[in-house]
């Protein structure tokens, strides 16, 4: 079996348009400001379907995983996703069980088009709630209130196989009681997989221009031992640095992702990583909606791209495995980078040392420690890219 047929292959749709802009979002996404909804709409799926049309990656690998995100991709009707999963599935063919996710904001809930979306073959869908909190909502500039969060969840949970909840913690002025309070009320809807965000001010946010006040480093672990403790005894794992999962429920699509898979992206500013037997290629669509439509067109939607090179493959394969309390194999290091164990020996045996990581049976795991310092430890592995080892 060649390299490329051994790695799974996932399919992510980037819907760059919002009604409001949050002022923690560092995401490609653009507010309407009075735009036409719909013919933005139709004349940005002709685009989705033409790059997907003229996608030079050919694979006999089917789609493991399809994740619509945004911006809202809410906003768009159940017609636009049944056109984009119709193509994909005619031009891969899709796995049995294919995990296909669409990401929603509770304030643009419309029932039907929920129905809609699971006639169209979704069968996941990840909430952005953030908080249930009133308060908090509004000064994260949510377009929702507490109780269309909670109406959007029960619903959600009614109709799709698996339900993610966003939330954040360390929020302005957040106590440990609102907290608890906004974690019991997503165990209460009974959603079986839940992210939980630490708040993070990224630059180019209107918060990092305008910083509010946050609770301190002390306090925020504080507020994770509580997130973690509440959801470990509600029989969630937690089996990457911000997800938690029922049995059964973890994301196979972000999965593919943390264990190096690989992905193409459509849409604009949409990444892709494609491995052939040759080279493991990156590439990004350009960001702009307007822009990457106009050269979907002709053709030259690719802004920039790639060749890993055997550092940018250890660290990159490191960067997203060590995420996974889990961590990873040792073959699937090998078949997935092209690189012997060897190759970053000297590495491992210095995260070893400093007890950053454990070897079991073949599978190097974060440890706790490992987990708690999981910016120390991805330095072990961060080459100097002046130097390629092979």
């Amino acid at each position: 079996m060649s390299k490329k047929n051994f790695i799974p292959l996932s399919v992510y749709v980037h819907i760059p348009w919002c009604i409001h802009k949050c002022p923690y979002c560092d995401f490609n996404s653009h507010e309407f400001e009075g735009q036409d909804i719909k013919n933005n709409e139709l004349i940005y799926t002709n685009a989705l379907i033409k790059q997907l049309e003229n996608s030079n990656v050919n694979s006999q690998r089917p789609i493991h995983s399809i994740f619509f995100g945004g911006g809202t991709p809410s906003l768009f009707s159940p017609i636009t996703f049944k056109k984009i999963i119709t193509k994909i599935n005619e031009k891969f063919g899709l796995e049995e069980n294919c995990e296909i996710t669409i990401e929603a904001n509770p304030g643009t809930i419309d029932k039907q088009y929920f129905y809609g979306y699971k006639d169209a073959g979704i069968n996941r869908m990840s909430l952005g709630i953030q908080s249930f909190n009133e308060k908090h909502l509004k000064n994260l500039e949510r377009i929702h209130n507490q109780q269309e969060a909670i109406d959007a969840a029960n619903l959600a949970v009614e109709l799709f196989d698996k339900v993610n909840i966003d939330l954040m913690f360390a929020l302005p002025e957040q106590t440990a009681s609102e907290l608890n309070n906004d974690i019991e009320m997503a165990l209460e809807v009974g959603s079986s997989h839940i992210s939980y965000y630490h708040l993070t001010i990224e630059p180019n946010t209107f918060f990092h221009k305008h910083p509010p006040k946050v609770p301190n480093q002390d306090e925020s672990a504080e507020l994770f031992d509580l997130v973690s403790s509440k959801l470990k005894n509600a029989n969630f794992e937690h089996y990457e640095t911000s997800a938690y999962a029922k049995k059964g429920s973890q994301c196979s699509h972000n999965l593919n992702y943390w264990n190096f898979g690989d992905y193409l992206g459509i849409g604009a500013g949409a990444h892709s990583k494609i491995t052939t037997d040759e080279s493991i290629r990156r590439y990004a669509c350009h960001k702009s909606p307007k822009y990457y439509i106009s050269e979907v067109n002709k053709n030259s939607y690719i802004n920039e791209e790639q060749i890993l090179t055997s550092n940018d493959r250890v660290f990159e394969f490191m960067m997203n495995a060590l995420r996974l309390n889990d961590g990873f194999d040792i073959i699937s290091f090998e078949k997935k980078t092209n690189l012997p164990i060897s190759e970053i020996k000297k590495e491992l045996s210095i995260a070893k040392e400093k007890q950053l990581i454990i070897e079991i049976n073949g599978r190097i795991k974060p440890t706790i420690l490992g987990q708690s310092f999981l910016n120390e430890l991805l330095q072990i592995f961060l080459r100097d890219h002046n130097h390629d080892a092979k």
